[in-house]
Parts: structure tokens; C-alpha cells; sequence
């Protein structure tokens, strides 16, 4: 299986600019995404990418997630909330260095965060 990252060695990352709305978050939804590598290819199925994901702070999402590839996630700074209702309520609040890892099929979410945060995630199909 080929990988669709280049060698791209250590580098500053921007955390200022460069920052864009995920698909699937409507505009000024203040969730937003940085692309580090790769590039995920939904309608072939195929492809890997790494991105961080911020929330900003009293973000939520009002309904659960599903998608058909692998997901890895990492809460690098702020915090997280997974499990809320439609209004925000409720759920389990996760703290920095916690790890989630989501195989194709698996709806997870709604998440919110009080204060912001940045979490790393690892998208990627199953090599064929």
C-alpha cells in the first residue's frame, strides 16, 4: 500500500494561520482544522491524513459522528467533553493526553469544550 505522506521532517507549525472549517461544520461554526499531512480521499475510500482539530472555547456539537474510516485521537491541550445533548449538557469531560482510537462504523460524539481545546487526530482506510 502506497502512503500518501511526504517526509516532511521537524518543523514550527503556524498555530496562527492556515486554520479552516472542517467538512461537514456549517461557516463560523469556531471548529477548526490544520491539515499537518497526507490528505484523506472519502469518495475512493483511500488515503491517510494528520490534522489538528481546535474547538473553540463553549463550542458544541449537537449530534453524533460516524464515519467508514479509521480514526486516532490524541487531546493535546484544553479540554473535551464527549456524550452532551443537544444543548450542551451532560457527557464525560477528558483532560490533555487522552487517547481515543475509532474503527470505520463507530458514531462517537457529541463533543463540546468549556475552555478550547487542540486535539490531534490520525484519519486513514484500511490498506486494500
Amino acid at each position: 500500500m502506497a502512503v500518501n505522506k511526504l517526509h516532511d521532517e521537524f518543523h514550527t507549525i503556524d498555530m496562527v494561520d492556515g486554520w479552516e472549517t472542517p467538512p461537514g461544520y456549517p461557516p463560523g461554526a469556531r471548529v477548526q482544522q490544520k491539515i499537518l499531512a497526507g490528505g484523506l480521499d472519502v469518495e475512493n475510500k483511500r488515503g491517510s491524513q494528520t490534522r489538528l482539530l481546535r474547538f473553540e472555547g463553549g463550542v458544541f456539537t449537537t449530534k453524533p459522528f460516524v464515519h467508514d474510516y479509521w480514526e486516532e485521537v490524541f487531546l493535546v491541550s484544553g479540554d473535551l467533553t464527549v456524550g452532551n445533548d443537544e444543548n450542551g449538557e451532560g457527557g464525560t469531560n477528558y483532560k490533555p493526553f487522552t487517547y481515543a482510537c475509532r474503527p470505520p462504523g463507530a458514531w462517537h460524539g457529541p463533543f463540546k469544550s468549556e475552555n478550547g481545546c487542540v486535539l490531534l487526530e490520525i484519519h486513514y482506510y484500511d490498506p486494500v
